[in-house]
C-alpha cells in the first residue's frame, strides 16, 4: 500500500511538472512575437530597447538594433541581447521583405548587443566587427558575464547561448559593400570599448553610432576611455548625418544637439573627478560634494552614475601618473 502511494505521488508530481513546463514554454512562445520597429529613412528601420537593466521580464531588450534593406539582402546593425530577441527581429524583417539577412554589423561586443548573434549566424548571415573584439571574445570577463547571464537572464540566456566571433574582422576605417549597399566604417575606439565601430550609410545619411551615443539616458561608462570617447564624438560630427541611430535611446534627428548630451556628461565626469584626484580627495567625499542636478532626471542615473564616477576617478588617477 505504501509503495503504491509513493508511486502515485511520484506520478502526480511528474505530471504537474510536465504541465508546468508546457505552460512555461507556451508562455515563452507567446512572447516571441515580432519586435516593433520604427522607420528611420527609406529602407531603414530600428528597434528601440528599454531604458532599463536587463531582466527576464524584458528578455534583455535594453539596446537598439537597426537594419537596412538593400537590393541583395538585409544588413542588421547589432544583434540585441538574447537569441529570442534576434528571432523576433528576424520575424519583423521577414514581414517587411523576402530578402535574407546577409550581414550583421557589430558596433561592439557588449552582451546586450551580441547575445543574438548566433540566431543570425544560423540563418546564414556573415558577421563583421573590429578585430580588437577578439580580445573580449577570449577573455575571462566575457566568460564570467555569460555565466552570470545564464542565471540572471534565464530562460532567455541559457546553456545554449554562446559567443559568436566575426567572419570578417576590420582593422581600420574603410568602405564596405554588403547586400548591394555601400557603408563607411569608422573606428571610434578605444572609447566605450576598445573595439568600437560606427557605420555610416551615405545614401540615406544615417549614422549607426553604437554606444558612443546614449540618448535620453545616462551612458554606461564602465572601463571606457572617456578622453578618447569625447574626441570620437567630435569625429562623428564630421559625417553629414541627418539621422543617428544611437546604441540606446530614441532616434536623433539633431546630431550635434543629441551628441552633446553624451559629450557634456563625459566632460563633466572628467572635470569633477579630475579636481578630486588632483586634490587627493577621497572618492566618497568627492562624489557627495559634486552637483549632479543637471543629470539626475535622466533614466538609470541612480543605477549607473556612481559607478561611472568611480571608474572615471580611477581612470584619472591612472592618467595623472
Amino acid at each position: 500500500m505504501i509503495r503504491w502511494i509513493s508511486t502515485w505521488r511520484a506520478w502526480w508530481l511528474a505530471w504537474w511538472t510536465c504541465v508546468g513546463l508546457a505552460m512555461s514554454l507556451a508562455t515563452q512562445a507567446q512572447k516571441l512575437e515580432p519586435l516593433p520597429v520604427e522607420a528611420v529613412a527609406p529602407g531603414v528601420w530600428y528597434a528601440q530597447g528599454q531604458s532599463a537593466l536587463g531582466s527576464p521580464q524584458n528578455q534583455n531588450f535594453i539596446s537598439n538594433s537597426a537594419f537596412v534593406i538593400g537590393p541583395k539582402g538585409v544588413v542588421v546593425i547589432d544583434a540585441l541581447g538574447s537569441p529570442a530577441l534576434a528571432q523576433r527581429l528576424l520575424a519583423t524583417i521577414a514581414a517587411l521583405t523576402p530578402l535574407p539577412v546577409t550581414h550583421v554589423l557589430v558596433t561592439h561586443y557588449h552582451a546586450d548587443h551580441i547575445y543574438g548573434l548566433q540566431v543570425f549566424k544560423a540563418a546564414g548571415a556573415q558577421i563583421i566587427a573590429h578585430e580588437l573584439a577578439r580580445l573580449y571574445m577570449n577573455s575571462e570577463t566575457a566568460r564570467l558575464r555569460l555565466q552570470a547571464s545564464r542565471t540572471e537572464l534565464a530562460p532567455w540566456i541559457d546553456e545554449n547561448t554562446h559567443l559568436v566571433p566575426a567572419d570578417i574582422w576590420l582593422t581600420g576605417d574603410q568602405e564596405i559593400e554588403v547586400a548591394g549597399l555601400k557603408l563607411q566604417t569608422k573606428v571610434v575606439g578605444p572609447s566605450h570599448t576598445p573595439e568600437d565601430l560606427a557605420y555610416y550609410w551615405p545614401q540615406g545619411k544615417v549614422l549607426f553610432a553604437g554606444d558612443l551615443v546614449f540618448r535620453s539616458r545616462i551612458p554606461f561608462v564602465g572601463q571606457a576611455d572617456s578622453r578618447h570617447w569625447i574626441t570620437a564624438l567630435d569625429e562623428l560630427l564630421k559625417f553629414d548625418a541627418q539621422v543617428i541611430v544611437p546604441g540606446h535611446g530614441p532616434l536623433s534627428r539633431e546630431a550635434r544637439k543629441d551628441m552633446q548630451q553624451t559629450r557634456d556628461y563625459l566632460v563633466y565626469l572628467r572635470e569633477s573627478m579630475r579636481r578630486a584626484t588632483e586634490a587627493m580627495e577621497p572618492f566618497d567625499d568627492a562624489y557627495k560634494a559634486t552637483d549632479w542636478s543637471a543629470f539626475e532626471h535622466l533614466p538609470l542615473f541612480r543605477v549607473a552614475n556612481r559607478m561611472n564616477a568611480y571608474n572615471t576617478y580611477l581612470l584619472l588617477e591612472h592618467e595623472q601618473k
